[in-house]
């Protein structure tokens, strides 16, 4: 694992959980694939969203934009050009921790995949 690709993940994650405390749009997509999954359980039933609809989701919270979020990255694992991340993090006042699927595409790294557990 290279220095240059962790710190172009850790970017990426960085990016994503700022975007979303942020309600961020742009920024949020950007650190999606456009075909990305999210999926965990939410109020005791699963949800499953596409990229757009989870951008829609947080821009819909209503949440007031927080910049020094409260986050952490416990794990990070690099297969070449595939990774995953688990990342602790809180939107609004709820608190995750996330598993984010990393996959380099045309040399960009994007979140394919993010799979959550929402803590009660």
């Amino acid at each position: 694992m290279s220095r240059t690709e962790e710190s172009q993940i850790n970017a990426v994650v960085e990016a994503y959980v700022l975007a979303m405390s942020a309600a961020d749009e742009q920024k949020l997509r950007a650190a999606f694939h456009a075909s990305a999954s999210i999926i965990g359980n939410y109020q005791g039933a699963v949800e499953w969203l596409s990229a757009d609809a989870y951008v829609g989701e947080v821009m819909g919270a209503g949440l007031a934009p927080n910049s020094s979020p409260n986050w952490k990255v416990s794990l990070l694992d690099i297969t070449v050009d595939a990774a995953t991340v688990k990342v602790e993090d809180e939107f609004g006042s709820m608190k995750f921790t996330d598993y984010l699927s990393l996959l380099k595409i045309a040399g960009e790294w994007k979140i394919v995949s993010k799979l959550y557990h929402l803590h009660t």
